[in-house]
């Protein structure tokens, strides 16, 4: 918004806007194409990579526009700034597919929970396991837990054991993040699968 005086003047914490707006980084902007790049002097490549080498951005123009293509600011900061002849709308277009390619092959790492208990018996124990071996081969950590009731805080130590035997049960697949710790009336433990290992070609 254009601040002015009574008698005209342009207040001057617009000029400190103006200069703080054009220290932003360019990176968080769209670059600058065709008329929107007013340099004097650019340094520019070719849709085939090749340096055409240092004009004004009026030559620059022209040679994009003969060859039915965009002039596109890719380096700002170099002095001069370097400018490239490309078709613009494939390249963004190209670019969108490519992040959004990422996106769906990027896996978000989750916390699943296996509770156990100290009397757990050897079917619960190996259900629990194999919902384990699951978790880690999507790729995502497990909380184990043991809720100790009542006189059950006076044996902690089977919990450890429980905990431990658990462990060594999944030890192929993962690693223990966080050993076994009681908090309260809830033993805890962290595991997280093993780095998959690239299969040799």
């Amino acid at each position: 918004m254009l601040v002015l005086y009574a008698d005209g003047a342009i207040c001057p914490s617009f000029y400190l806007f103006m200069k703080l707006w054009r220290c932003l980084p360019i990176s968080k902007q769209e670059p600058q194409i065709n008329e929107e790049i007013r340099d004097k002097e650019l340094r520019v490549i070719g849709p085939d990579g090749a340096q055409l080498g240092i004009m004004s951005a009026a030559d620059a123009q022209h040679i994009a526009d003969q060859k039915n293509l965009d002039l596109v600011k890719i380096a700002p900061q170099a002095t001069p700034p370097v400018c490239k002849i490309m078709d613009y709308g494939k390249f963004r277009f190209e670019q969108n597919k490519r992040e959004k390619e990422a996106r769906k092959n990027q896996h978000t790492v989750e916390v699943k929970e296996i509770k156990l208990s100290l009397n757990i018996d050897t079917h619960d124990f190996n259900t629990k396991l194999k919902n384990a071996l699951k978790f880690f081969a999507h790729g995502d950590k497990v909380k184990v837990s043991i809720r100790f009731r009542g006189r059950e805080m006076g044996h902690s130590e089977f919990g450890y054991e429980t905990m431990k035997k658990f462990a060594e049960a999944c030890s192929e697949v993962a690693n223990i993040e966080r050993p076994a710790k009681l908090e309260g009336r809830q033993m805890l433990m962290f595991l997280a699968p093993k780095p998959v290992k690239p299969t040799k070609q």
